[in-house]
Order: C-alpha cells, then structure tokens, then sequence
C-alpha cells in the first residue's frame, strides 16, 4: 500500500447507515420498470415472481461470496481491492478503470438523468437550447437535445458531489433520509396494491402466449426475465467500495450486505406481487410497448387515479435521487484506492483538508459523469458494458474459493464453498449467453475495457518513478 501524510478517511459509518446504504443502492427506478418486459416476456404473473426469486438468490449467492470477501482488508475500494490482492495490479486494473471510465460514471449519469426525467414529468422544464437540438457529433452524440432534463441531471451531479465532499457523514445522513423515506413509499405501495381486488390480473388472465412457451422457451423467456431483474437488483456490491469509512468493517460491511440485499429482494417480491394484482399481462405488454410508461405509475394510477400517480413519481423521483447520492458516494472510494496504488491520477488520493473525504476523485467522477450526461451515450455505454460486470462478479466469487483454500481468509465463511462456486457458474453462463446473442455489443465491451491498457502502462511506469 502507499501511505500518504496528511488528513485520512474517517471511519464514523455504523451499520444501519451500511444497511440502508445497500438498500438505496439498489432501489432506484427498476423496481417500478422492469415488471413490463418481465410480464411480456413469460406472459403470466407467476413465472414473473419467479424470476424475480431466481435473481435474488443468485444476488444473495454474490451477496454472501463478497461479504466473505470483505473480511480480507479494511481498506477502501471493494473489489477493486479484492481483485488486487487475488490477481494482481493488471487485472483489478482493468476493473478500476472500466468502472471509472464507463460503469460507475455512466451509472451515476444515467440514474441522474432519470432523476431529472422524473422531475421534467411532473414540472416541466424549459428547454433553453431546443433551437441547436439537431446537432450532432457522429450522429449518434447530440449535445443540446433535451438540454432542460440535461442540465437538471447535471445540477443534481454537482450538488450530490458538493454535500458528499462536505464530509462522509453528510452523505450518510442524506443516504439514511432518502432510503428510509423510500422504504415507507413501498411499503406503503405494496399495501395499496394488497388493497386492490377489481379487475383481472396477471394471476388470473395470462397473456394469449402463456399457453405455447414450453420446453427450452420457457427457459429463455425466464432467462430474460431474469436479466432484466437483475438489473433492478444490480447495486449490493457498492458499499464495500467504503470499507475505511465504516466501523469494524471487517463484521459490519459483511452485514451490512447480506442483509441489506435481503431486504431488497422481499421489497422487491412483494411490491411486483402488488403490481401484478392490478395489472394484467395485456396491461403489461401495452405499458411496456409505449416505451414512456412505468408499470408501478400506472398500476398506482388505477387504484387511486391522478393522485396515484402523481405520489408515485414522487416516489421514482425520490429512489432515483436517493440512488444517484449513493453511486456518486461511494464510487469515487474506488478511484481513491486505485491512485493510492499508483494506479490513477495522483491528485486523486488527495484527502480534504478539513472534511477528510476523497474530494478530488469525488470531483473527478462528478466532471466525467457530467460530460457522459452531455454526451447523451450513458445508456449505450452501460448496454455494452452489462455483461463486463458479470465477469468481475465471477472473478471475484472465484477469488473467494481461491483465497479461502490458501487460508488467507480465518474461520467460517457463510455458504462456503457452494455458494461460490454456483455463483460462479451463473456468471459463466450468463457471460456465454451475452456473447453468443449480443456478439457487438459484447466485443464493443471488450474493446472498453482493453482501452484501458495504455493507461495501465502510463500509471505504471509513473508508479516505477514514484
């Protein structure tokens, strides 16, 4: 490790904050989306709640595989730290700066970007530079389209940065507010949707396809529903990014994360089984057509009406905003860590004088997020970069077998050696499965990540001179 003198993190975070830092994660728009192409997809309810189940098993297997991880250091960085300490400065490099340069930056871009979506459908926002909407670099990148919702999402960027750079328990605190007032909005939206008995649902009128998805079909439909839950699920991996900043990480991150993800996942059953109470399969593929409805607005909307609707997109609004401070929060740890090592921008693991946060990796993650929301290419990027996660997810569950037989990890580790090893396969097959259905976008993936290597050289011999 590189030392450095000077101010360090604090380590003040306990274990609720650690919980609901999990929690908001996770939480953000997919719980209300994803149940429209999951109903389409295998055309009746229950195959939906399954595959809901499905996912969150194989996230609580990935879950408990880095809580075991988690036990190896206390320092910052999560897995990028796990990765170097099993494989090396090469391999965990390509994971740094893949999550630098595309995974966690175009995540913060996108999540702000909905977050603004959601406010421009609730109180519109002027679009000041419409006349130059047309513009375009390589026609595919329009800097000026949407310039109201973009410049919103960008004020939301900025903003988050400054409170979480003004001190670790700033940001914690706001973590702690939004999640808890999110967790109420669902449970207050699954008692809504518990409520409701008029109508026929997706329990009770299948979609007209239910009947002919056999065999080998039903499996790729559930697979892709799956894929799409997963999505929603995507998020638990985030707090260990943290581990300096908590107390006793070595007991509270590992907690934090398997509890906290099986918090979600009852959330997450339990408020698709309200949805898919009061909206059919029909209503379903209908919503998931019009490409500008989310299925948790409607089903609100046809219980209680407009007001419905309009307490739900408050409540998007708040799980994309509550979303968007924990991305922004703990990602920036991973590029503190990394220049630690030698391995970034040496400004980077630069620690603020008086608030003794990482300030200027968080204002570094906050100008790239930034000109990924101009750029308008955030959700291509994270397209091609979905299945990248998943090697990584594998790498590091394998790590955990490796590392556990070389005795590097003491005691009993929760679900060892099966868990692991299951997790592993899933990301193996899921990875095959990408790239024998998306063959470009995967390789385009690729081609991301090994971008990265004249960067690991030039880091390199700049680590040599240090």
């Amino acid at each position: 490790m590189q030392h450095q003198d000077g101010p360090s993190l604090r380590r003040v975070l306990g274990l609720s904050t650690g919980i609901l830092l999990v929690a908001s994660s996770m939480i953000g728009s997919g719980i209300f989306k994803k149940v429209a192409p999951m109903g389409e997809a295998v055309q009746n309810g229950q195959d939906v709640l399954l595959a809901w189940l499905l996912a969150g098993v194989v996230s609580m297997f990935g879950a408990f595989s880095f809580a075991g991880l988690a036990r190896m250091t206390e320092e910052a960085g999560g897995k990028y730290e796990y990765l170097r300490l099993i494989y090396g400065r090469f391999f965990s490099f390509l994971y740094g700066w893949a999550y630098f340069s595309v995974i966690g930056s175009a995540s913060a871009a996108a999540i702000s970007y909905v977050f603004a979506e959601s406010v421009n459908n609730l109180f519109p926002l002027p679009h000041f530079l419409q006349p130059w909407e047309d513009i375009n670099i390589g026609g595919f990148i329009y800097p000026f389209a949407n310039s109201g919702v973009k410049a919103f999402a960008i004020l939301t960027i900025l903003g988050l940065s400054w409170v979480n750079i003004r001190g670790v328990q700033k940001g914690g605190w706001l973590n702690d507010v939004t999640s808890s007032l999110k967790i109420l909005g669902v449970l207050l939206l699954i008692a809504i949707g518990l409520s409701y008995s008029g109508g026929p649902s997706a329990f009770t009128s299948p979609g007209p396809e239910a009947g002919s998805i056999t065999g080998l079909g039903w499996y790729s439909a559930l697979f892709a529903a799956m894929l799409s839950a997963f999505w929603a699920y995507d998020g638990w991996i985030n707090i260990t990014f943290m581990s300096s900043e908590f107390q006793n990480p070595r007991r509270n991150v590992p907690i934090a994360i398997v509890t906290g993800t099986a918090l979600v996942m009852l959330l997450y059953l339990a408020v698709n089984f309200a949805f898919l109470r009061v909206l059919s399969i029909s209503d379903l593929e209908v919503i998931n057509e019009a490409g500008n409805q989310i299925a948790g607005a409607e089903a609100a909307r046809k219980v209680l009406g407009d007001p419905g609707y309009f307490l739900l997109s408050v409540l998007i609004m708040l799980c994309t905003f509550g979303a968007a401070n924990a991305t922004i929060m703990t990602a920036a740890r991973v590029y503190f860590r990394m220049s630690q090592e030698g391995m970034f921008f040496r400004r980077a693991r630069e620690v603020h004088p008086v608030y003794q946060t990482p300030a200027v990796a968080l204002r570094i993650a906050m100008l790239w997020s930034a000109i990924l929301v101009i750029s308008g290419t955030f959700d291509q990027l994270t397209d091609m970069l979905i299945f990248a996660a998943f090697i990584f997810y594998g790498a590091g569950a394998l790590g955990l077998l490796l590392v556990k037989r070389q005795g590097r990890i003491p005691g009993p580790v929760t679900g060892y050696p099966w868990m692991p090893a299951l997790f592993v396969l899933f990301c193996v097959g899921l990875v095959i499965n990408t790239v024998y259905v998306f063959p470009k976008e995967s390789l385009t993936g690729v081609g991301l990540i090994l971008a990265g290597i004249p960067f690991y050289i030039y880091f390199n011999r700049q680590k040599k001179a240090d």
